[in-house]
């Protein structure tokens, strides 16, 4: 069984001390590629310097989370567009809207994400993206470029079905994480993951956050990582009724396509 991990952060500092055993530890369990995260114009950097210590393991997305987005500036964007020249960094992102804690206000939010649309037109690179309790902004603004995008991916998706059919229906990919393992908020997910077709589903960890809550037997850590993207794996594959190789064999295929992978 081969995986890929299509989202997780990697550069987190949480991994400073064993990030190589970490890495590791992920291809023995059968994640034989993950893409790194960059959230920010410092981690994106840092991001594509890990990618290039393991060419053909690691890739690196180069973007700002709206968390973010009020320090984005003309710097920050020259920044971005020289990391998407890398052949390391295979998608623009994070990037988004997220209504949920509005760490940034909402406009400066905008502002971010309208301009990280414009860097994935212009570059043709893939679009990773992050929604969180601002699905009728997130739309509305992705539905006016999404004829000049190329392929799109709304990652670490945790909203309604109504809300996942409209993704679909703008023809982006979806990315599950360990959400769907949460008995406490991810329950309502289970009864829909059937309904996305097998060539729009991609699966990733988003480590170090949200270690799959069901785990057996349990990790004492509250660190999320690589290497347990074969249980996310085991519980889709359990929510729509196939086995779980065929369902690796589609994930893996799929996350090969959309990033261009070899």
């Amino acid at each position: 069984m081969e995986l890929i991990d299509i989202g997780c952060n990697l550069t987190h500092d949480s991994f400073d001390s064993d990030r190589d055993k970490v890495i590791e530890a992920a291809r023995e369990a059968g994640v034989v590629q993950m893409i790194v995260t960059g959230a920010s114009a410092e981690g994106s950097e840092a991001a594509l310097q890990l990618a290039g210590k393991y060419p053909g393991a690691l890739f690196a997305t180069a973007g700002v989370h709206p968390h973010r987005a009020s320090r984005y500036n003309s710097e920050t964007d020259s920044l971005l567009r020289d990391l998407a020249s890398h052949d390391e960094v295979v998608a623009i992102g994070e990037t988004g809207l997220d209504y949920f804690r509005d760490f940034s206000p909402r406009k400066a939010q905008r502002s971010a994400f309208e301009q990280q649309i414009q860097i994935a037109i212009e570059t043709g690179l893939p679009f990773f993206l992050h929604q969180r309790d601002a699905h009728d902004d997130f739309v509305a603004m992705l539905r006016e470029s999404r004829d000049q995008l190329n392929e799109v991916v709304v990652h670490c998706f945790t909203g309604s079905k109504a809300e996942m059919f409209e993704c679909l229906d703008l023809d982006c990919h979806i990315g599950i994480t360990g959400w769907i393992c949460d008995e406490r908020r991810g329950t309502h997910m289970k009864e829909y993951m059937k309904d996305i077709p097998s060539n729009r589903l991609m699966i990733e960890t988003d480590a170090p956050y949200l270690k799959p809550r069901n785990l057996r037997p349990k990790i004492k850590s509250h660190r999320n990582e690589p290497r347990l993207l074969p249980w996310i794996l085991g519980t889709l594959a359990a929510c729509r009724n196939e086995h779980p190789d065929a369902l690796a064999e589609t994930t893996t295929r799929n996350a090969r396509e959309f990033f261009r992978l070899n």
